[in-house]
């Protein structure tokens, strides 16, 4: 059995939160979407992605990678008919991290630059790929980190749901056993938060504390150091 929490905070700097986020144990379902676009549209888009993935596996009654890859792509598909119909919504997009329970193990979708951490035993694992210029084009090319972190491409993304058909989307496979803790967030989060301070706030929720305490902690972390995004944080374990 799995539980769940998810928070989201619009932090110290942003008018408006575009992060969505959706935790549904009932369902296996855990999805988290940062938002992008003009006015309203990044709202609009994150939101949009969410609803789509649980609509479709809700609708499915069945759990298997292949119905989560059907659920992006519904979603790549209506984030882009949407802004094909409404100019006011036009050049939106957003990542998408989704994560599945199948058969026992949690199956990860992955577009964009949103992330996907484990912790375990031996400390807290980044599973996701980041889909960004930084991960694609800058480190295959030898820049070094320092150089990456103030290029000025260093925020563009290379793929994201309502960007582009056909989708690319990364896939990857966790065992999620007890004491064990799965992390979803977005770059308000991960971007800003070191990844040792993320570790020492999620040993706590590894060995017992209440799930909400965790997410709490870890928004109130990326807000104390600054908070210039919006702060998302999906937290699920086994019981």
């Amino acid at each position: 059995m799995l539980e769940a929490c998810a928070l989201t905070d619009k932090g110290c700097v942003r008018p408006n939160n575009e992060d969505y986020c959706l935790a549904d144990p009932g369902l296996g379902l855990y999805v988290l979407a940062d938002g992008m676009g003009g006015a309203k549209a990044g709202e609009c888009a994150s939101r949009m992605a969410v609803d789509a993935v649980a609509e479709i596996v809700r609708e499915a009654g069945a759990r298997d990678s292949q119905i989560l890859l059907r659920a992006v792509e519904e979603a790549n598909r209506r984030v882009l008919d949407a802004a094909h119909n409404d100019a006011s919504l036009e050049g939106m997009g957003t990542t998408l991290v989704a994560a599945m329970e199948v058969n026992g193990s949690i199956t990860i979708a992955s577009v964009g630059d949103s992330r996907a951490y484990l912790l375990d035993e031996s400390g807290l694992h980044k599973i996701t790929d980041d889909q960004t210029w930084v991960n694609e084009v800058g480190r295959p090319m030898g820049l070094d980190e320092e150089s990456l972190a103030h290029h000025p491409w260093r925020h563009v993304l290379t793929m994201a749901i309502g960007a582009a058909t056909p989708l690319a989307v990364n896939y990857y496979s966790v065992d999620l056993r007890p004491g064990m803790l799965l992390l979803i967030s977005s770059d308000g989060l991960h971007g800003v938060v070191e990844t040792a301070q993320l570790e020492q706030i999620l040993e706590r929720g590894r060995s017992g504390v209440e799930l909400e305490e965790s997410c709490r902690r870890l928004i109130q972390a990326a807000r104390e150091a600054g908070g210039p995004d919006n702060i998302t944080a999906v937290l699920v374990r086994r019981i």
